[in-house]
Parts: structure tokens; C-alpha cells; sequence
């Protein structure tokens, strides 16, 4: 998958226009690529086009139209843009009170380090977290994490074949997995994969 280039982006006159559409495709997009583990791991895994409506968003609140500001923005969201052998994701921990997520997010210290993918047949690949920077301090975690799973080639042949594909974490204090993704799910990560 390539990444986001300048002249794929709309003005802000052109994106204020096609806004409505475009938000009623990435909800749609956004509701299928997303696995939800218990009641409170949500996990996102973006694309080119989640990341393309992320940065008209942006340019549209912060009323960016100088080409210093559009590149900041491409290069802070083409990050999440998969690469083709892998799978990139939005991690959010969401608890409604705020007593019990401070109490959560204590216990749950490196939960960003125990999620994982299986595909079926094949070894299961642990998440690499936080690139960017660090999220977790000593005596919590945060709410909020960036993953990357790296595949192998031998995964994606067994995912083009038709393998399913689990969905985990087996974190002490929130141990869950989803052993089979819905169809449509899947079929959407497969795109992801060259």
C-alpha cells in the first residue's frame, strides 16, 4: 500500500464539499476494521484511506493551508499507513469513569507489548508498540497505543489462501482473544497485504 502523497489531498474548499461523503465512508470503514476485545480494547486497524480522512480532518480544524503544515501532517499519519507486509493499528483502552480507568490502566502496565495476531497454521506475532514514543510511565499505561504486526511472507500466503486469523491479548489482567474475525473484517485487512 502507498503511502498518502500531497496532490491526493483535497484543498479546503474541495474537501469541505466532498466532507459528507467522505465521513459516511470512513465510518464505514472505520465500523468494519475494528476488533473490539472485551468490554474495554478497542483496536483500529487503519489504511491509506482512515489516514487520508485523518489528515483533511486536521488540515480542515487547524485551517492548514501552507505546505509546511500539510507535510507535518502527511508525515505524522503516513506512519499508520500499513507498508504491505504488515498490519498497522490504533490501540484504545476506554473506560466511561475515570475512577475505574485510573485504576486500569495501573494494572494493565505493558498490555501494548501482549496483543497479538495468529494466523492460522502459523507462529503468533506480538505488537510492536509506541515507535513514535513512549506512552507508558512506571505506574501507568496509556490509554491510547500505536501498533505495528509485522508478517511474514509465509503468514500472508496463508491469509490470501483463506486462513483465519486471531485477535488477542494475553495480558495477565486482561487476558481475551477473538478466534475468528468476521468475514468482511478480514477480507478488508487483506487489501493491506502486497
Amino acid at each position: 500500500m502507498s503511502k498518502i502523497k500531497r496532490e491526493e489531498l483535497l484543498t479546503l474548499e474541495g474537501y469541505y464539499k466532498a466532507r459528507p461523503e467522505m465521513r459516511q465512508r470512513a465510518i464505514a470503514e472505520r465500523k468494519k476494521r475494528t476488533v473490539i476485545l472485551g468490554e474495554h480494547l478497542n483496536m483500529i486497524f487503519e489504511n491509506k484511506y482512515l489516514m487520508q480522512y485523518q489528515i483533511q480532518e486536521m488540515l480542515r480544524v487547524e485551517k492548514i493551508f501552507e505546505d509546511e503544515g500539510i507535510q507535518d501532517e502527511l508525515n505524522t499519519y503516513n506512519d499508520l499507513v500499513p507498508d504491505g507486509s504488515n498490519f498497522k493499528v490504533t490501540m484504545k483502552l476506554e473506560y466511561i469513569n475515570e475512577a475505574d480507568r485510573k485504576i486500569a490502566l495501573a494494572k494493565l502496565l505493558g498490555i501494548e507489548h501482549r496483543v497479538f495476531i495468529e494466523v492460522e497454521g502459523q507462529a503468533r506475532v506480538y505488537a510492536i508498540a509506541n515507535e513514535d514514543l513512549e506512552r507508558t510511565t512506571a505506574d501507568k499505561t496509556s490509554s491510547v497505543h500505536f501498533l505495528r504486526f509485522e508478517l511474514t511472507e509465509d503468514m500472508k500466503k496463508s491469509l490470501k489462501a483463506g486462513a483465519q486469523m486471531k485477535v488477542g491479548c494475553d495480558h495477565k489482567e486482561y487476558p481475551f482473544h477473538l478466534e475468528v474475525l468476521p468475514e468482511e473484517t478480514l477480507a478488508s485487512f487483506l487489501e493491506d497485504l502486497s
